[in-house]
């Protein structure tokens, strides 16, 4: 089974459809192509630095003649997308407000949204207040003084 965090846009409408369900895990489109999977993902500054570096690290591969070596770098880039990619989708929801909310353990997609959504009704049927029981002060007896000898005397009881 998956985990799914899920993200809640800000001001904790009471929709459930505008949730955002993020596996947690290891994303191969991430892996094959970072700087397309940030773009597809709307993390635009992320994708241009991804690009970048990944170009840097194959042309300083090339000027310094290291072969080889210069497209292993550029594939610890695509390494660390593909590890941590998931965790900058959550990282860019957080700085737009969005929080989150917890995290569903479901097979596929639906699952999870099926399992959210059973989660959030039950939570708002647990969340109505049971009516408040107030003792009725006029039944209270009220304290008689009186003097208390010894260990078992209780002022005011025979």
């Amino acid at each position: 089974m998956a985990a799914y965090v899920v993200m809640e846009p800000p001001g904790r409408s009471e929709k459930v459809d505008t949730s955002a369900f993020i596996r947690d895990g290891f994303t191969w489109l991430g892996f094959l192509v970072p700087p397309l999977w940030f773009a597809w993902n709307r993390l635009w500054i992320e994708a241009a630095l991804a690009f970048v570096v990944m170009g840097a690290l194959s042309m300083a591969g090339q000027n310094l003649g290291l072969g080889l070596a210069g497209s292993l770098l550029s594939l610890l880039v695509s390494l660390y997308v593909g590890l941590e990619g998931q965790g900058l989708r959550i990282a860019a929801l957080r700085r737009r407000g969005w929080h989150e909310w917890g995290v569903v353990q479901a097979g596929r997609l639906d699952d999870a949204d099926i399992r959210y959504a059973l989660d959030v009704e039950a939570q708002t049927e647990e969340t109505t207040p049971a009516p408040r029981m107030v003792p009725d002060a006029a039944l209270a007896r009220p304290a008689q003084p009186g003097m208390a000898l010894g260990l078992t005397h209780v002022p005011g009881r025979p």
